[in-house]
């Protein structure tokens, strides 16, 4: 039978946003990331440029890589000190990347694109230099042992800024392939922006993984004098991270084949493990290998896709205390822990990656299978957040340890540049020995706020000692900060999501029937997602209900329905139409839940 629309539309009525739970928790995660952005332009070697915003820094290690005959100037200090170590800043280039890549229209909608870019580019463009030919990589500036003997400002080093190499002769697969990922990842960030530059960071890409396939071996086995400070446990995993990352950036079937092929030999497929950091990328490739399965992948390579799916599960699980016992260690008050030095930064990485995941799963209304139960994306989101939370202040402590964050936070950071006096308030030099002496022991606090700077954190019972000497504690580094950038950005974009994301336009038939007296229409109702995001899992209330419904599915819950079964997901500015029968006022929708 045949109706006749009138043209009438009685009402219009919207629905609350029942993300609440998540991004909800009454922190401020847009000033927490341009926060953590602003932390790389406190670690700035080389040339500062005009609009650079800290302004307690200024311009240092002018002469790097002369001694060397190569200009070298630029780059990162990747924590507290002024060494550039190749192997954790290539880290943090891949990770700001990966945010970016995953997280662009939210760091975009925060006001933070440029700030993101311009992070990843101060380090890109020190890599390209580093890079001077196919098979070579000058993989560090400096060197730790000197450079611990002094506490002084980086505009007034006096340390040895000798540069350490990795070529065919002494090999460094770890560092050139992590180099490979990170410059591969940063040339899809810059591609919408910049074309050219993204291609120029491509090719770079590929001759470095080339080279540290070519020619293998360890990097502290080149230099051993890195050895101390960042350790390589093995290069397998930044050999298939760099492929995957490669075949991200193009799509080319040789990389993904490579991932593949050398999943076992490398350990992709066999290592399983509950951390990801500078030196352990299973995690990370696993979940980027588990992407290419979710949307479509290779049927070839289904079943080694499959493999890798099951280890980045693993972890994931790991870290929801899901695992079986076979779980990350958490402390009374909440917190991922896995090291004593410097945990936070495995805290961030591992956030990040359960929100990336997450965002694999919610397109096809899929869950993460655990040992002990399936966990929703939803739920994997409000795991990641409730990590998030505990950095800015959520803690025993009720302390930020994302410094300048809300009011109360570290303030004897151990930094040398935000311990001393800058330049413009202390002209003088600063000199070796009296740096320890008048500032590393002094007890007041910090006089230069490091903003966004991610300390190392808690010990595993909660406790902090907020001292200068307590490296293990109050020492930050870009490896730990760079994860934050696409957590915050997403948490931000679930707080910024419309109060009113979805609407609801109700039109009525002409008369249905009438049964004594009482006249009955047909109404239709037609549900737009307005929220600029795919929704699942929508879960509707439907109240005085007196006639018959099609279109939705009914559940064991009273006057409760969800999408038939056949709509997985509710794509934003697609309709969907539902109607029913009513004798009197229409009947009273809301909205109970959704991903």
């Amino acid at each position: 039978m045949a109706y006749l629309l009138l043209p009438l539309a009685l009402a219009s009525f919207l629905l609350l946003s029942s993300l609440s739970s998540v991004a909800g928790g009454g922190f401020d995660y847009g000033d927490a990331l341009s926060k953590s952005l602003l932390f790389f332009e406190a670690q700035r070697s080389g040339k500062l440029p005009a609009d650079q915003r800290v302004k307690w820094r200024g311009d240092s290690g002018l002469k790097d890589g002369f001694l060397q005959g190569v200009d070298l100037v630029g780059g990162y200090y990747d924590s507290g000190d002024h060494v550039k170590f190749g192997l954790p800043i290539a880290y943090s280039l891949t990770m700001l990347s990966w945010s970016l890549v995953e997280f662009e229209k939210e760091i975009a909608a925060a006001n933070q694109l440029e700030y993101a870019l311009n992070a990843i580019r101060w380090g890109t463009d020190y890599f390209i230099k580093a890079h001077r030919q196919p098979n070579l990589l000058w993989a560090q500036v400096g060197d730790g042992n000197t450079d611990h003997y002094c506490w002084e400002r980086a505009e007034d080093m006096t340390t040895p800024r000798t540069a350490f190499k990795v070529d065919t002769e002494n090999p460094g697969s770890d560092v050139a392939g992590e180099t490979a990922a990170a410059l591969a990842a940063a040339s899809i960030a810059f591609r919408p922006y910049n074309s050219s530059y993204s291609q120029l960071l491509l090719l770079h890409a590929k001759q470095l993984f080339t080279f540290a396939d070519t020619f293998r071996g360890k990097y502290d086995d080149s230099i051993p004098v890195v050895r101390e400070f960042y350790r390589s446990s093995g290069y397998d995993d930044e050999l298939l991270w760099a492929a995957a990352w490669l075949f991200e950036a193009t799509d080319d079937q040789e990389y993904l084949k490579y991932v593949v092929d050398n999943s076992g030999s490398l350990g992709g497929t066999e290592w399983v493990v509950k951390e990801f950091s500078w030196d352990n990328k299973y995690a990370g490739l696993q979940i980027l290998m588990a992407k290419v399965l979710l949307q479509g992948g290779s049927d070839s390579y289904t079943a080694t896709l499959k493999q890798y799916q099951a280890k980045a599960e693993f972890f994931l699980c790991s870290s929801l205390q899901k695992n079986n016992g076979y779980n990350v260690a958490m402390t009374p008050g909440g917190l991922l822990y896995f090291d004593e030095w410097n945990n936070m930064q495995y805290v961030s990485s591992s956030a990040f990656l359960m929100a990336v995941y997450a965002d694999y799963l919610s397109p096809t209304n899929s869950n993460l299978n655990c040992p002990q139960g399936q966990v929703t994306p939803h739920q994997i989101l409000q795991f990641a957040q409730s990590q998030a939370d505990y950095i800015l202040g959520k803690n025993p402590k009720l302390m930020s340890y994302l410094v300048g964050y809300q009011g109360q936070y570290p303030i004897n950071v151990h930094h040398r540049g935000a311990s001393i006096q800058s330049k413009s308030v202390l002209p003088a030099i600063v000199g070796c020995i009296q740096g320890f002496e008048q500032w590393y022991d002094s007890k007041k606090g910090n006089p230069n706020v490091i903003l966004g700077a991610l300390v190392g954190g808690p010990d595993h019972q909660d406790q902090f000692v907020d001292q200068r000497s307590n490296y293990e504690q109050t020492e930050p580094a870009i490896a730990g900060n760079a994860p934050l950038v696409g957590l915050f950005a997403k948490l931000h974009s679930l707080s910024q999501v419309p109060v009113n994301p979805v609407e609801f336009f109700h039109s009525i038939t002409n008369t249905w029937y009438s049964d004594k007296g009482v006249k009955y229409y047909r109404h239709k109702v037609t549900i737009i997602n307005k929220s600029g995001k795919p929704i699942t899992n929508l879960k509707l209330a439907i109240e005085n209900l007196s006639g018959p419904l099609w279109g939705l599915s009914p559940t064991q819950e009273k006057n409760v329905y969800v999408l038939p079964e056949w709509l997985k997901v509710l794509n934003p500015n697609k309709p969907f139409i539902f109607v029913y029968v009513q004798g009197g006022l229409q009947a009273k929708i809301s909205v109970l839940s959704y991903n």
